[in-house]
C-alpha cells in the first residue's frame, strides 16, 4: 500500500512539472487565439457583398424574366392587329354590297364612301396600333437583353469573390491550434486546482477563458468553405446561364429576325430567351442563398473569436 502511493504520487509530481503553470497557459492560449477575429471580419463583409451582388443578379434575371413575359404578350398582340389588317386589305378589294343600302345611285355612291371612310379610318388605326406594339416589343426585347446581361456581369463577380471567401488553411489550423492551448490550460487549471497553487481568482479567470475559447468546437468552420463552393458554382451556373440569354435575347430582338419571314424561329428564339431568364434568376437566388448562409456561420465564428480575444484581455 505504501508503495502504491509512493509510485501515485511519483506520477502526479511527473504531471505537475510536465505541465506549464497557469499563467504561461494562458498565455499560450493569447497567442494561439488572438487576431482571429479580425480575418473573420474580413470574410464577412466580403460574403455580405457577395450577397449583395448576387442579389442583384438575381433583380436583373427576374426583370428579365417579367420583361419577356410582356413582350411575349404583346408579340401576341401583334400577331392579332397583323391578322386583322390582313382582313381589312382583304375586303378592300370587294365592297360587301350586302353592307350596303342601295335605294337609288347617290345613296348608293354615299353608303359606298361612308364603308371606304370608315374601312380607311379603321385600317389607320389599326396600323396605328401595330406600330406602337412593335416599337413596344422592340423596347422590351432590348430591357430583356440589358437585364440578362447585367445577371450575367453580377454573377460573374460574385462567382470570382465566393470563390476567394474561403477559410484558409493557416487560419484553420490556428483555430486547431488555440483549441489543443484550451485543452491544456484546462489541464492546467485541474491540476492547480488541486495541488492548490493558484488562487480563486486566477482559477475563475481560467474558467471564464476555457468556456470561451473552447465554443470553438460548436463551430465546423469547413462549412464556411462548403458555401462558398456552393456559392461559386451556383453563381457561375448564373453567369452562363446570363450568357446564353444576352445572345439569345439579342438575336431575338435583332431586326433581321424580327422582319424576317420565319415567324417561327423568332418565336422560339424568345422562349429561349425567357427560360434562360429563368434558369439565370434560380441560380442566381441560389447563390445568394449560399452567401447568406455563409455570412451566418461567420457571424457565429466571429462572435466565438471576439468573446474568447475578450476574455484574453
Amino acid at each position: 500500500m505504501r508503495i502504491s502511493v509512493m509510485v501515485l504520487l511519483s506520477l502526479w509530481a511527473g504531471v505537475a512539472h510536465a505541465n506549464p503553470d497557469l499563467s504561461a497557459a494562458i498565455e499560450n492560449v493569447r497567442t494561439a487565439c488572438g487576431n482571429i477575429s479580425a480575418e473573420l471580419t474580413d470574410m464577412k463583409k466580403m460574403a455580405g457583398i457577395t450577397s449583395v451582388v448576387t442579389g442583384v443578379g438575381t433583380v436583373a434575371g427576374g426583370v428579365a424574366l417579367g420583361t419577356g413575359l410582356a413582350k411575349a404578350n404583346v408579340d401576341k398582340e401583334i400577331e392579332e392587329l397583323e391578322a386583322q389588317i390582313a382582313e381589312l386589305k382583304k375586303s378592300r378589294s370587294g365592297v360587301p354590297v350586302e353592307k350596303l343600302e342601295i335605294a337609288n345611285q347617290n345613296e348608293f355612291n354615299q353608303s359606298l364612301d361612308d364603308f371606304v371612310r370608315t374601312y380607311s379610318a379603321e385600317l389607320q388605326q389599326k396600323a396605328a396600333e401595330l406600330s406602337a406594339a412593335e416599337k413596344k416589343s422592340k423596347q422590351l426585347g432590348n430591357v430583356r437583353t440589358g437585364t440578362l446581361a447585367t445577371a450575367m456581369t453580377t454573377n460573374i463577380a460574385g462567382a470570382i469573390m465566393s470563390g476567394t471567401n474561403k477559410v484558409k488553411g493557416d487560419l484553420k489550423q490556428q483555430i486547431d491550434e488555440c483549441l489543443a492551448s484550451v485543452k491544456t490550460l484546462s489541464n492546467v487549471r485541474m491540476q492547480a486546482r488541486i495541488d492548490g497553487s493558484a488562487n480563486d481568482t486566477d482559477l475563475a479567470r481560467a474558467e471564464n477563458i476555457i468556456r470561451a475559447c473552447d465554443a470553438w468546437t460548436t463551430v465546423d468552420v469547413s462549412s464556411i468553405n462548403n458555401r462558398s463552393t456552393g456559392a461559386t458554382v451556383s453563381a457561375g451556373v448564373g453567369a452562363g446561364l446570363g450568357l446564353a440569354g444576352t445572345i439569345t435575347s439579342a438575336s431575338a430582338n435583332s431586326d433581321d429576325v424580327r422582319n424576317g419571314d420565319d415567324t417561327q424561329r423568332e418565336k422560339n428564339l424568345n422562349t429561349a430567351a425567357n427560360v434562360l431568364a429563368g434558369g439565370t434568376t434560380v441560380a442566381s437566388a441560389t447563390a445568394t442563398i449560399f452567401n447568406a448562409t455563409q455570412i451566418n456561420v461567420i457571424k457565429r465564428a466571429a462572435t466565438i473569436a471576439d468573446e474568447c480575444e475578450g476574455a484574453l484581455r
